[in-house]
């Protein structure tokens, strides 16, 4: 039976986090960030096999610090990044096994990851081929030059791209190698396939779906926590 496999990617440097532990090692509550994403998948049913991509100055110190004194259900496979986020998850696709049907990539810091997204997005996946989370937009967007105005776009047309985005293994390694070639960058999968004339549907995301970025985002972040935690 073909299987599901998600790749969570934590490769990033964390600049803009400022000095410091690198942010998906920041702890939330008492695990690091990267390690809510990892529990996430390891419990969701649809899940068979989990890839979590990291620096590869930190594999060892993951592996035997942070892995080894949890409990994982699923397998956990470390892996390497690349110098860019774009290098990270293909490093990770290349990691999956040929049995592998669809794949389903995620934000290392985007710890509060639900059973219904990442179930969701599964689903869509296998019925359209691409499908990723994103919430509508609420506030008015503006396309700015040197501070001045030059248009404003609709707002019931533009959704904010979360993840996880699940793809079939095939579209999206093929994506990945094709902009690999090209030497075309996006930031995030998504585009790679729409670039490559697949469509990507979308299910509606949510808004605790947080990316940790900044120190004022970690600090969001432990709200959440506890309010899920008194919930």
């Amino acid at each position: 039976m073909k299987k599901v496999v998600a790749v969570i990617v934590a490769a990033g440097e964390g600049v803009r986090m400022g000095d410091g532990p690198r942010k998906q090692y920041l702890n939330i509550g008492n695990l690091p960030v990267f390690v809510h994403a990892l529990l996430a998948f390891d419990k969701n049913p649809e899940i068979d096999h989990i890839v979590s991509v990291l620096p590869e100055s930190d594999l060892s110190f993951c592996q035997g610090k942070i892995i080894a004194l949890l409990h994982f259900n699923k397998d956990l496979q470390l892996v390497a990044g690349g110098a860019s986020r774009q290098e990270s998850v293909y490093n990770g696709l290349k990691a999956v096994e040929d049995d592998c049907d669809i794949v389903v990539i995620h934000d290392g810091v985007r710890p509060f990851v639900s059973d219904r997204l990442i179930s969701e997005s599964v689903t869509g996946a296998r019925k359209y081929g691409a499908c990723i989370a994103a919430v509508p937009v609420k506030d008015t967007l503006k396309i700015v030059r040197n501070n001045a105005i030059q248009k404003t776009l609709p707002r019931d047309q533009v959704w904010l791209a979360q993840t996880p985005q699940a793809f079939r293994y095939d579209l999206i390694v093929r994506a990945h190698e094709t902009a690999r070639k090209e030497q075309f960058k996006e930031t995030d999968d998504a585009a790679l396939v729409e670039r490559f004339g697949g469509e990507v549907y979308l299910i509606e995301g949510e808004l605790l779906n947080i990316k940790i970025t900044t120190p004022e985002d970690l600090k969001i972040a432990e709200a959440i926590l506890s309010i899920s935690n008194t919930a």
